[in-house]
């Protein structure tokens, strides 16, 4: 018990020493990635897959295995990248500036996301396509918004300002708010529907798959097995 104490006590010394920060940054990152990519893959994949996917048993877990594999890869490698490029602009500027962080996404998206394979890859483009729509999102967001506090105190965040490019008064910013999100939606749904309808093979496979299983397989019955438990 003592030797496992020294252990341990020898270990702190060294991820609280301030020279082992920064390649410690990177190694919990790298961490951070991993495990996140298996908590958010590994459940999507499990139901997706039991449920859409034909096969064996067998071939199902083994597609569960690699879509978890590569989701989590993926977010550690990005993770990587993009925390040391972060590292390397700070180091040479001597601190950090607002144009880093979209230097460092642009790098660490490019190779992991961008590059080779990955452009082909569903668990990729499903990635990709979740964090384009926050974006769009995020930027009307920031559009509407007038100038408030932004900077990160004790976990929480500022007024979360924006940049009031449109110079909205407080009683439209309110319209804004009450109205944007239901035009979103009625909109997003309004889209993705007529794609589904009548230019099908233009959405994401699993989206595709899923919207068939609704829709599509709602059409058609020849009994109550069909009709209750199972499509087909």
């Amino acid at each position: 018990m003592d030797d496992l104490k020294a252990i341990q006590g020898e270990l702190e010394k060294v991820i609280l020493d301030p020279k082992y920060h920064q390649p410690l940054v990177l190694l919990k990152a790298i961490r951070n990635g991993l495990v996140y990519g298996v908590k958010v893959r590994f459940p999507h994949a499990l139901v997706m897959i039991f449920l859409f996917r034909s096969g064996t048993v067998r071939e199902k877990l083994w597609a569960i295995y690699k879509a978890t594999r590569l989701h989590a890869f993926n977010l550690a490698k990005f993770a990587f990248l993009y925390k040391s490029s972060m590292l390397a602009l700070r180091n040479v500027n001597g601190k950090e500036q607002s144009i880093h962080s979209f230097f460092a996404g642009l790098f660490g998206g490019y190779w992991v996301f961008g590059h080779g394979k990955a452009q082909f890859s569903s668990v990729s483009q499903q990635i990709c396509i979740y964090v384009f729509a926050r974006v769009v999102l995020g930027l009307a967001k920031l559009a509407v918004q007038p100038p408030g506090d932004n900077t990160l105190i004790g976990g929480a965040y500022g007024g979360h300002g924006g940049k009031g490019i449109f110079g909205l008064s407080e009683q439209q910013l309110e319209l804004v708010r009450k109205r944007s999100w239901p035009v979103f939606a009625s909109l997003s749904w309004a889209s993705v529907m007529w794609l589904f309808r009548w230019y099908p093979e233009m959405l994401q496979p699993s989206l595709r798959n899923s919207m068939t299983y609704i829709y599509n397989n709602a059409d058609t019955w020849d009994g109550l097995q069909n009709f209750v438990w199972h499509n087909k």
